[in-house]
């Protein structure tokens, strides 16, 4: 799964790895979440186009969307065949520009440990997705995308087994249908990524709440494990007959 990610670099160097021009503006992001507003690239016209786009696919042909999951993941191993997906994968295939995203891992106390997964590469990278446009009872048009996830590889895994799918530089013509092939064999892009293309930093817990939309969230932070917490001592109850008061 992928609830949050960052894509904090300046629009021009988006524009540069994905060969577009004419990118409107967008500030970088350090913690998206679902339902917001995300940057992706389409092909419109037999070009590379960005558009801005909701967080969270909502197929064409939903009549209540109020009754539907919040859809921002896609399982790309079943994707084809899902109702909600199955269009868009034919023919709605899009990428989304990244700089990292976020993963908790659960302790063996419960506790979550946030990380933040940046390319070791550093720069932009591009997530595989799906969009569709879907109509209020208004006419009023709302385009909407959601990340496709795969299997984790070996830097992810300890964290958790779900990663979004990354789609290489080479690729990005094949995902998108403007090849020669016209998308077809794009399948072979949802596979994990090979091991090493991400590093996994540490961080603290202001990456929780997606109102933190800062630098500092990516800070690294320091572990202290389960078996480091029980050795902290406890200290002894105090008499001080100041504490009564309270």
């Amino acid at each position: 799964m992928c609830g949050r990610y960052a894509l904090a670099v300046p629009k021009e160097d988006v524009e540069a790895e994905f060969s577009m021009i004419r990118i409107e503006w967008f500030p970088p992001r350090y913690n998206i979440a679902p339902t917001q507003p995300i940057l992706i690239v389409r092909a419109e016209r037999g070009e590379r186009r960005p558009a801005l786009v909701r967080w969270g696919l909502i197929p064409s042909w939903t009549k209540d969307m109020s009754a539907l999951p919040l859809l921002f993941n896609a399982r790309s191993e079943s994707a084809a065949e899902k109702p909600a997906f199955r269009g868009p994968f034919r023919h709605r295939r899009c990428l989304i520009p990244a700089t990292g995203f976020y993963e908790w891992r659960k302790g063996s106390d419960g506790r979550k440990q946030p990380f933040y997964l940046q390319p070791a590469r550093g720069g932009v990278i591009a997530f595989a997705g799906l969009w569709d446009e879907w109509a209020d009872d208004k006419g009023n048009i709302i385009d909407t995308a959601t990340i496709l996830t795969t299997a984790a590889n070996s830097e992810v895994a300890p964290i958790h087994e779900r990663m979004p799918v990354v789609v290489g530089r080479d690729q990005y013509d094949l995902w998108l249908g403007l090849d020669e092939r016209r998308g077809e064999g794009a399948g072979r892009v949802l596979l994990p990524p090979p091991d090493g293309t991400f590093e996994a930093i540490p961080i603290g817990s202001a990456v929780n709440s997606f109102r933190n939309d800062n630098p500092s969230i990516q800070v690294r932070a320091v572990v202290e494990t389960a078996v480091e917490r029980a050795k902290v001592p406890k200290l002894p109850p105090t008499d001080d007959d100041q504490l009564k008061l309270f």
